[in-house]
């Protein structure tokens, strides 16, 4: 069954950022700036000054770095596709038989 992992992707390049990376600093991939509106949890295009926090005055780069106090950063829920259980360290079983061994299993179902 999948399960739900709450993870934290950079908004320029979709990079997911390992637990404990530090929000005032820059994407490891593409080096843009972590503590900026696009990177808010409370940035919005259809709200007023594009932020859903009452805030004084507009910031007008939404892409640079940034000293707003509402700042959370934007954490998403994700379904765990990943072929390894990193929260429980299940290891998963190595395959032992060859590629062509499943492929003679299916055709050995259709034999007449």
């Amino acid at each position: 069954m999948v399960g739900s992992v709450v993870r934290a992707r950079c908004t320029n390049c979709g990079v997911v950022l390992l637990p404990g990376f530090d929000p005032d600093a820059q994407c490891p991939k593409c080096h843009f700036e972590m503590h900026c509106c696009k990177q808010c949890r409370h940035f919005d295009t259809g709200a007023r000054f594009e932020c859903t926090e009452p805030i004084l005055e507009r910031i007008p780069k939404k892409d640079a770095k940034n000293n707003c106090d509402l700042f959370e950063f934007r954490m998403t829920v994700e379904k765990d596709t990943s072929p390894i259980g990193y929260s429980n360290n299940v290891t998963l079983p190595v395959p032992t038989g060859r590629p062509g061994d499943a492929r003679q299993a299916f055709e050995d179902l259709f034999k007449k």
